[in-house]
């Protein structure tokens, strides 16, 4: 759609915002991923740029992100040290794999996989990553070595060293830690975005400049000006790096599609628009293959940064692009002054990161709603905050896998009985009750699968078993099943025989036409003679018929016969 003229200024505040914004973020992403400063504006760059011009959201904003920078910190910290020119050499390696992969499932629409990571894993991992980041940073402004994987057993065996701390480290921190706070609290008094965290790294770096910090405290260093050159000529090739990183790879695609979509999705909502997934995950796959070529590390869809520009009134790539504009003017122009900018003030940006991450009042709202998805949430935070981000990762698609399984393997199924208006309404399994009397209409909830064919067969010979007046019709009504798989086919077949034998006959009914038509074909041609009704009014009607008392069988007598009377 061509962008309204009349938008043009706006758009343009936007992405200026959103470059005086974002700017102190993706630096301190760095401290995370491990990787040197200027990287983290190269992701501001290309990568965002490609984006911008092939994606199909309007809104969405693509560069460095905290849960992808701490997964790459976790699964490169044995294969290089950090910093180092290999180490970075391998970040691209790994965003050009994430690249390829993010095009093949744009390729073979693996667009579903976003939905794999649950909303309440998410909240859950995303905590344990903001718990992470947060004791990352404490180490850091200790003046000890960041963790490369255990944080807290880091926190433990260097506990002595924080009897010793550097004060101007922590002053320096603190002050820094206190304008951001209080620049988000007049933020939310005002409505409008104050880029407080860039006054900050300027001031730090002024005053950086104007006492001479660096000989009391360590700064940045040497910052390389102009634009990113490539380093993948630093990889030794061969294939044990690639199959090293693969699982990482994996890992970081499954955040970008669950984080990218979603954030994508709730924007496009909010202006009832449309949203091409496949496109975006192709635009995606680009962006990293250009992160990679240029010197960079993985980058991913950020909610924070896409509400920066939505905030700020931008409702077009154009903002995006506009701020890769800024920051190429920073990369020419301004890199020496950042050299001189304190490591404690990025280490102080990157705390209230991972604390922002920490999503209490989610955590606490699924313990409200769903407490058994909540200790699945605390479980999935626990495991990313003692064993790693990237183990935590692969987890929690495993419990969120689970947690589905779990629904499906125990679906709501129910009993469907008329009350005195003649409506239709659900009762418990528990309580027995017939449609009519002999008459028993039980609901199937789920696809009916391996996974809860043993549930359905032991719930129908209860209700069965304990019916009372004595069952007569057993109506099994499938129209929440959308697929009947082998083992539930089998299962079903079985049911009918048995029950047969108990003179109980089984019917099927779909209450909504052209609706699931696939599994009452599945019934249909692997049980030819049971009937598939479809409404529920016809079932009763054929029940009642059923059980009229038959007409006197009537006989004629042969001419033969009345004559002999």
């Amino acid at each position: 759609m061509p962008l309204d003229k009349a938008r043009i200024p706006t758009e343009i505040a936007a992405g200026v915002t959103l470059a005086t914004l974002a700017v102190p973020t993706v630096m301190g992403y760095t401290k995370i991923a491990g990787t040197p400063v200027i990287t983290g504006l190269y992701t501001m760059l290309i990568p965002a740029l490609l984006f911008a011009l092939f994606c199909s959201s309007k809104h969405l904003v693509v560069s460095a992100d905290s849960a992808t920078a701490a997964i790459l910190a976790s699964s490169l910290a044995g294969l290089a040290a950090p910093g180092g020119m290999e180490y970075l050499a391998l970040a691209g390696l790994l965003a050009i794999m994430v690249g390829v992969m993010l095009l093949l499932a744009s390729w073979i629409g693996l667009g579903f996989m976003a939905d794999f990571l649950s909303r309440t894993v998410l909240i859950g991992f995303l905590t344990g990553v903001g718990i992470q980041i947060s004791l990352r940073a404490i180490t850091e402004l200790y003046g000890l070595p960041a963790p490369d994987l255990d944080t807290i057993t880091t926190l433990w065996t260097k506990r002595d060293q924080f009897e010793h701390p550097n004060p101007a480290v922590l002053i320096v921190a603190g002050l820094v830690v206190v304008a951001i706070l209080a620049g988000r609290y007049l933020e939310k008094r005002t409505g409008r975005a104050i880029p407080v965290a860039l006054v900050a790294i300027v001031g730090a770096i002024a005053a950086s400049w104007w006492f001479d910090l660096k000989d009391i405290l360590p700064v940045v260093g040497d910052v390389p000006a102009g634009l990113p050159e490539p380093v993948l000529d630093q990889v030794k090739w061969r294939i044990r790096p690639i199959r090293d990183l693969l699982p990482t790879a994996f890992a970081m695609v499954i955040v970008i599609l669950a984080q990218s979509a979603a954030t994508a999705r709730a924007y496009a909502a909010l202006h009832t628009e449309g949203v091409n997934l496949k496109q975006d995950l192709a635009a995606l796959g680009l962006a990293n293959i250009g992160a990679g070529l240029t010197g960079t590390f993985v980058v991913n869809g950020s909610p924070t940064q896409t509400e920066m520009v939505h905030s700020a009134g931008g409702r077009s790539q154009l903002a995006l692009i506009v701020a890769c504009v800024v920051v190429l003017l920073i990369l020419l122009f301004l890199t020496e002054p950042l050299g001189l900018l304190p490591d404690a003030v990025l280490s102080a940006v990157v705390f209230l990161i991972g604390l922002k991450l920490i999503n209490i009042k989610g955590m606490l709202q699924v313990r409200r709603e769903r407490p058994a998805e909540f200790r699945i949430a605390l479980l999935t935070t626990a495991i990313v905050v003692v064993l790693g981000v990237e183990q935590g990762i692969i987890i929690a698609v495993v419990l969120s896998l689970i947690l589905h399984t779990r629904h499906g393997y125990h679906p709501d199924n129910q009993l469907l009985i008329r009350n005195e208006k003649g409506n239709w309404h659900a009762k418990d399994l528990k309580s027995g009750a017939q449609a009519a009397p002999g008459l028993l209409i039980y609901h199937f909830n789920h696809t009916m699968y391996y996974a809860n064919a043993g549930l359905m067969k032991q719930q129908i010979e209860s209700l069965t078993k304990h019916a009372g007046p004595e069952l007569r019709w057993l109506c099994i009504d499938v129209t929440a099943v959308d697929d009947i798989d082998f083992t539930a086919s089998e299962t079903l077949v079985d049911l009918v025989a048995e029950l047969e034998k108990r003179n109980v006959k089984v019917v099927f009914v779909q209450n909504v036409h052209h609706i699931n038509s696939r599994a009452r074909h599945q019934l249909e041609e692997r049980m030819p003679d049971q009937v598939v009704f479809k409404s529920l009014k016809k079932v009763l009607s054929a029940y009642a018929d059923s059980q009229q008392p038959s007409p006197p069988e009537i006989t004629t007598e042969a001419p033969s016969a009345r004559t002999n009377r």
